[in-house]
């Protein structure tokens, strides 16, 4: 998936107008426990808490460009698409119905009704509620937005492309940037503005250990369904992928690696400590990948995404407990 400095310097106009661009910042404490140098790329700092918010706004700033007559949308997701989307439906006055998980997070869950959008709760997983959105979606009328697409791509790619040219001017430009993968979203993104930013930076993505579905998909180079089992990072439970994600992830990817609910909570306790920020489980896998492979890199240059912050208090209170 390739963008036209045109459309760049579009979506940048988007996102630009909602938010300022985010902070990377080289942690020394990070670069002491990983023995590398170490910038944190912060979505974190968004207004929806998380990356997902730049796709929702160029997104839908397309959709009102191509189909005006559009009301009202309709989408699934475990909480930080369903925030992007309620902010950008909001903006241009349309009706947005999100449909989640039974179980999923209370905070996010509230963080979107708070934003007015219709919440609907379906089935034990984000599958099921992908599929009971499309469902009703066409019962009803509605637009779908589906989790990867290439306005959302679009939207994303504008923080990897602050990233990279913060630190071309840095000349601190990473040897290897690991980079957390839901749906496929935010590695897409990664990929455009590394072609974008004309940078040789190596890309690995990172899956849940157990979720694995992407990884298998990888390997097998084709479209392969496993169970999403993961309790700590949601935002990473696939199940089945998207198959041109897929595509770019196989095409793209100089590797692809699973991190476990345990190393990712150890991550977040990291990120907490040496950084103070807040993380949640997705958001704290690219760190936990980079500490996993930490031997090969030392002395190198690492960056991460830190890319949502939208974890349950009660959630991130066990996860320091147990450290």
């Amino acid at each position: 998936m390739r963008f036209t400095p045109e459309e760049i310097a579009g979506a940048q106009r988007t996102v630009y107008a909602v938010m300022p661009p985010t902070p990377q910042y080289a942690w020394p404490l990070l670069a002491q426990r990983l023995g590398c140098r170490v910038w944190a790329k912060h979505e974190n700092h968004t207004p929806a808490g998380a990356f997902k918010m730049r796709g929702g706004l160029t997104y839908m700033d397309a959709l009102r460009r191509q189909q005006p007559k559009v009301r009202h949308v309709i989408s699934a997701t475990r909480g930080n698409h369903g925030q992007s989307i309620g902010i950008a439906a909001a903006r241009h006055g349309l009706q947005a119905t999100i449909v989640v998980p039974h179980g999923n997070s209370v905070e996010k869950n509230a963080a979107m009704r708070a934003l007015g959008v219709q919440l609907i709760e379906h089935g034990t997983d984000f599958q099921a509620a992908a599929d009971h959105a499309r469902a009703l979606a066409a019962e009803q009328g509605l637009h779908m937005i589906p989790s990867f697409a290439r306005e959302l791509v679009l939207g994303v790619c504008t923080y990897w492309v602050e990233f990279f040219e913060h630190l071309k001017r840095e000349e601190a430009l990473p040897d290897v940037v690991f980079v957390p993968v839901g749906m496929g979203s935010g590695f897409a993104a990664a990929a455009a503005a590394r072609a974008h930013c004309g940078v040789d930076t190596h890309l690995v993505g990172v899956v849940s250990a157990h979720a694995t579905a992407y990884l298998d998909s990888w390997r097998a180079g084709h479209v392969v369904a496993a169970p999403a089992s993961t309790v700590l990072a949601d935002g990473m439970a696939c199940r089945s992928p998207d198959a041109d994600a897929l595509a770019i992830l196989r095409r793209e990817a100089d590797a692809v690696i699973a991190v476990t609910d345990a190393e990712v909570a150890h991550a977040m306790r990291a990120l907490y400590t040496d950084t103070h920020n807040l993380a949640e489980g997705a958001g704290a896998a690219a760190l936990a990948a980079a500490w996993q492979q930490r031997a090969h890199w030392q002395g190198c240059t690492v960056g991460i995404a830190v890319s949502g912050g939208n974890v349950d208090a009660p959630v991130f209170a066990k996860v320091l407990q147990d450290s």
